[in-house]
């Protein structure tokens, strides 16, 4: 990567709790940040059931190896394993890395045969509605996800968010429909979701560990309409940190939707660069483009 101009600065909020904490999701507490992650999720579902059940061809190609009706199909696993979650019930064993979560997804996928978007769509809008419900009734501090993850509820909501606005970009982009993301939602799910997420995990969960081993580099992750955080790799693990900006590699003004896409490997980083959507700056924003080699999200 290129260094680009110092974007404008906007106000500076705090950093993110570091390394065995659960991030705040928002300044204003993680009851209000469910509230916020439900209200988004009334919002985008709507929308997702529609773009379903307008697939014309559920064998077509998605992503990965992925048909969209697969993708459909995982949508509704995810809506049932969070809701699980936040219910209190047990959710599926499994390694939150990329291998892990591949066989998890390809066990559940081979589990279930249905395929036909219509009935997905009716399924994945059931779903959402008692997630809702359950979610408005919730008053755990926190609840068990994946691999002994303990996360808040709004954490959970706001993951769910988040695979909501991925997928619906994987059936849209495959189906050549329009799959606008609003960059409050895409905050609340980078926010409320990812870090809180990375916060709770093992350090190496989300990192390739053969290309991570020998990267070593700090960044300053400014979201555009958020916080600041800031993210520190260390041969192999990836903690955030509350320490301040200080002595970074590099500063990221990022949009909320582009970062998510880039990150999780849906967009290469050159548009957004162009577009204005990313900005970086510092001593060592080239390592930035060597981050996205080394980031390996499930």
């Amino acid at each position: 990567m290129t260094e680009t101009p110092s974007p404008r600065r906007g106000p500076d909020s705090d950093t993110r709790e570091g390394t065995g904490t659960v991030p705040a999701a928002t300044h204003s507490g993680a009851s209000d940040t469910l509230a916020q992650a439900r209200a988004a999720l009334r919002d985008v579902v709507p929308s997702l059931v529609e773009l379903v059940r307008s697939v014309p061809d559920a064998n077509a190609d998605s992503v990965g190896t992925w048909t969209v009706g697969d993708v459909a199909a995982h949508l509704a696993h995810v809506f049932r394993l969070d809701t699980d979650a936040v219910a209190g019930r047990p959710v599926p064993q499994a390694t939150v890395t990329t291998a892990g979560m591949a066989e998890v997804n390809a066990k559940m996928l081979a589990q279930d045969g249905e395929r036909a978007p219509a009935v997905l769509a009716d399924r994945i809008g059931t779903l959402a509605n008692e997630f809702d419900v359950i979610a408005s009734r919730s008053r755990a501090a926190a609840v068990d996800w994946l691999q002994g993850a303990r996360l808040p509820p709004s954490a959970v909501a706001c993951h769910l968010l988040e695979e909501c606005l991925i997928h619906g970009h994987d059936i849209a982009a495959a189906t050549g429909c329009s799959w606008p993301i609003q960059r409050h939602h895409a905050l609340l799910a980078v926010e409320g979701g990812v870090l809180p997420l990375i916060g709770a995990l093992p350090p190496t969960a989300l990192l390739n560990q053969e290309k991570a081993r020998s990267f070593r580099a700090r960044f300053d992750l400014r979201l555009r309409g958020g916080g600041r955080t800031l993210m520190v790799f260390d041969r192999g693990s990836l903690t955030l940190d509350a320490g301040g900006a200080r002595d970074v590699d590099a500063h990221l003004s990022a949009d909320p939707a582009a970062l998510m896409l880039v990150f999780i490997g849906r967009q290469g980083i050159g548009k957004p660069l162009l577009e204005g959507k990313l900005a970086a700056w510092g001593r060592r924003p080239w390592k930035l483009a060597r981050m996205l080699t080394v980031i390996s999200p499930p």
